[in-house]
């Protein structure tokens, strides 16, 4: 099986990998290269990104941390409040396309201040706490991991202008927590405006047909990785490209999950 790993969101790759052996390298260099970084952090001064009380080596404090608001009981195919984790009436009634949504934390103070400074101000090194938390989800879940993870993608014309994939950033810390590949078999084939600047009625239609797969996606049960899943549009579109590409499942990751309007 051929995978690859990507260890920037721009323009450098770590060689693809067809053996155990070096994929097992590739490993290595990686768990090498984030013990490098946790000791840069144990080394310089820490404070934590929401209160800037001493962190120790981490970017958020541990009461910081430990007050962000996190799922609980949720439907597993959506990801939205439900009684006992039992699929919703919206999802038995009409199922999205990918099978199962992890989310460990709701969008809401201060996990929209973190995430909106993370996508919007630049501050890339807050892509670790965040992905930390969604490693943590997919490690706590029950049954068999996904064969790969793909980073929803962006335009080019968004990539160019951000300067990064927030979701790639994401994607890439979780691929290494959990030990799957990371694999680049999505494109966005249609350039759209930002779901955030639409009303929710209207971002079905503005994310259709805007996702291809490729051939490497044949076969695979894939998960699909983002920062935000707000209506599900997006990550539906893209899921269901991914499975006319030829996946066999494909599940949605994201850090946090918006409550639909009161």
């Amino acid at each position: 099986m051929r995978a690859s790993v990507d260890e920037h969101p721009s323009n450098f790759h770590t060689p693809k990998f067809d053996s155990p052996r070096s994929g097992a390298m590739i490993g290595t260099l990686a768990t090498l290269r984030t013990r490098g970084l946790r000791w840069l952090q144990q080394a310089l001064p820490q404070s934590c990104a929401l209160c800037a009380a001493s962190s120790g080596n981490a970017l958020l404090c541990e009461p910081c941390a430990g007050a962000l608001p996190r799922t609980t009981t949720a439907c597993p195919s959506c990801g939205l409040p439900s009684i006992a984790a039992a699929v919703c009436g919206v999802c038995l009634a009409r199922a999205p396309p990918f099978a199962a949504t992890i989310a460990p934390l709701t969008y809401a103070f201060p996990v929209d201040q973190l995430l909106q400074a993370f996508k919007y101000g630049g501050a890339l090194a807050l892509a670790e706490p965040l992905a930390d938390e969604l490693t943590r989800a997919v490690r706590g879940r029950h049954g068999a991991h996904p064969d790969a993870i793909i980073a929803l993608p962006l335009s080019p014309a968004r990539q160019r202008q951000r300067g990064f994939n927030q979701s790639h950033e994401i994607a890439r810390r979780v691929a290494v927590g959990v030990g799957i590949p990371l694999l680049r078999g999505l494109a966005r084939v249609r350039d759209s405006p930002p779901q955030a600047m639409l009303p929710w009625s209207a971002r079905v239609d503005n994310v259709r047909h805007a996702f291809a797969g490729d051939a490497t996606l044949r076969g695979r049960r894939i998960a699909i990785i983002d920062d935000v899943m707000t209506t599900g549009a997006t990550l539906a579109a893209a899921a269901t490209a991914a499975k006319r590409a030829g996946a066999l499942a494909v599940e949605a990751w994201v850090v946090a999950r918006t409550l639909p309007p009161a």
